[in-house]
């Protein structure tokens, strides 16, 4: 089978296609034939030798859609339509980058769906981990107000797209005036431009703050955001765009009185309370394709393009998802 490969840790040009043996299936696990998969910085890191470094061919990838191929867990039938994240893709074995996957049943979802492959292929990573951090950690509810740290990430679309088809109240933010108009369409009520401190404009909006805030930028933004919100409010962080390590940080005086604070880290997507089967995915794949929600596809590449996805990847240069395609 075709895969892209890694032989060793470094640039975009160690992403490599090359003819690999296709997988067994082992008792319990799934095999799907990938039709496409989503980018993520994940993939970035793991190949730039972040995550340890390689020294054996790996096959990189935490997501994909595609086709039953064999099932040997007694859950699906070959051919169904499926989507898949994380359950040990790309680190406990192979991952998605490949014509063919190996996952487990908790971590594969049959759905029924119109879309493209390369509009189904931006939803699963993406609108999982949104569903864990907002409706699981926030527990959000229609007529609040929600501020997305971080808008123009592919988390940052999702997490407005979803906010707003479920009622909420959206302000999100970014460092470019000129991307005021794309996080609009997507469903943003308010844009704020972010210079690093925006809790004082977020408080012009919202004097006594917001309900709950989704930082997806991390460290260098979580004192900030967590000022902008009110009393009793919440914030979920489920981006290190900026790391993970805070140089000093006051439970005193940086953590406000009231404030709950809590982190969603996607490697638990597929575990207890949070199966695949509860998710809202085939909600949001029939709200896209209804057009009330909007797609979060922005750039679409051949797998032979790889190093181009990723190096417009790294360059920020893809607002939104981008998506290659088998």
């Amino acid at each position: 089978m075709k895969a892209i490969v890694v032989n060793k840790s470094g640039g975009v040009d160690e992403l490599n296609v090359q003819m690999v043996a296709e997988p067994t299936t082992p008792e319990g696990y799934v095999k799907i034939r990938t039709k496409a998969f989503g980018l993520n910085r994940a993939e970035a890191y793991f190949r730039a030798g972040s995550w340890g470094e390689i020294s054996e061919p790996k096959i990189p990838g935490i997501e994909a859609v595609g086709e039953v191929a064999e099932d040997n867990s007694g859950h699906f039938q070959p051919g169904d339509k499926v989507i898949t994240a994380m359950g040990g893709l790309m680190l406990a074995r192979d991952g998605s980058y490949a014509e063919y996957l190996l996952a487990p049943p908790s971590n594969v979802l049959a759905v029924k769906t119109t879309l493209s492959w390369q509009q189904l292929a931006a939803i699963p990573q993406a609108y999982l981990t949104i569903w864990a951090a907002l409706d699981k950690n926030l527990a959000i509810q229609p007529g609040q107000t929600l501020l997305v740290r971080g808008g123009t990430t592919t988390l940052g679309f999702a997490a407005i797209t979803y906010a707003k088809a479920r009622g909420l109240r959206v302000i999100a933010t970014t460092r470019s005036a000129q991307n005021e108009t794309v996080l609009k369409l997507q469903g943003a009520d308010i844009v704020v431009i972010d210079d690093g401190h925006i809790a004082d404009k977020v408080r012009d909006i919202m004097p006594n703050g917001i309900d709950n805030a989704l930082d997806v930028v991390g460290a260098a933004t979580l004192k900030d955001t967590l000022a902008a919100v009110k009393c009793w409010g919440q914030v979920c962080v489920v981006g290190v765009l900026s790391g993970t390590r805070i140089d000093s940080f006051d439970f005193m005086s940086d953590l406000p009185n009231t404030v709950k604070l809590s982190f969603f880290g996607s490697g638990l997507l597929g575990s207890e309370g949070l199966e695949f089967s509860a998710s809202p995915i085939q909600w949001v794949i029939e709200q896209i394709e209804k057009g009330n929600m909007p797609s979060l596809v922005s750039k679409t590449y051949r797998y032979d393009q790889i190093q181009d996805a990723h190096q417009a990847m790294e360059n920020n240069q893809i607002l939104g998802k981008g998506v290659v395609s088998f």
